[in-house]
């Protein structure tokens, strides 16, 4: 069985109501490590899990032993999607939670100029998404597309790929991606 120690760490962190920052700042690590452990690009040492999950604090064993609980919800009000993105990319999530889950479902939204970086996404797992409103250039593999309301992406997400809103009026989407990656 393979444990997702990711989205088990943001999820522990999570509920004790921590920031990533805060929890760097306890267990003395960088911001950047939280944030790589979380995304899934980075597997920590067993030294540097027992740090971390200090900071929190929790006990290796219990991190381990969490058991996700099953949502009873099947349905969400466009009010009820989870906020997880900040600044000009707002992601806004199908569901309280996605640890424990194979697939997450957003609703994206990519003010005018916004963009993923300059440095390509790269994580394990597929992605699709159907534009609903606006332009986005989509770049996989060098290859770059524009894409308008109704146009639609779906890729393996381990290519190196980037986001960018193109245009006057902000880009909407609705993307799957699995595993969950945020």
């Amino acid at each position: 069985m393979t444990v997702d120690v990711g989205s088990r760490l943001r999820f522990v962190r999570e509920r004790q109501g921590l920031s990533q920052r805060e929890l760097s700042k306890r267990a003395g690590v960088t911001n950047s490590t939280i944030s790589l452990i979380e995304a899934g690009r980075m597997n920590p040492s067993i030294g540097a899990l027992k740090r971390i999950l200090d900071g929190i604090p929790v006990g290796l064993s219990e991190f381990f032993a969490i058991v996700p609980e099953a949502s009873s919800r099947f349905f969400y009000t466009a009010d009820e999607l989870t906020e997880i993105g900040k600044g000009l990319i707002s992601y806004r999530q199908v569901g309280e939670r996605v640890f424990g889950k194979t697939l997450q479902i957003l609703s994206e939204t990519y003010q005018p100029g916004a963009d993923t970086g300059r440095v390509p996404l790269m994580h394990e797992g597929q992605e699709g998404a159907v534009v609903i409103s606006g332009r986005l250039e989509v770049t996989v593999e060098g290859r770059v597309r524009v894409l308008g309301p109704g146009d639609a992406y779906y890729f393996e997400s381990h290519k190196p790929h980037r986001f960018r809103c193109v245009g006057q009026e902000p880009c909407r989407l609705i993307s799957a991606c699995t595993p969950p990656s945020f």
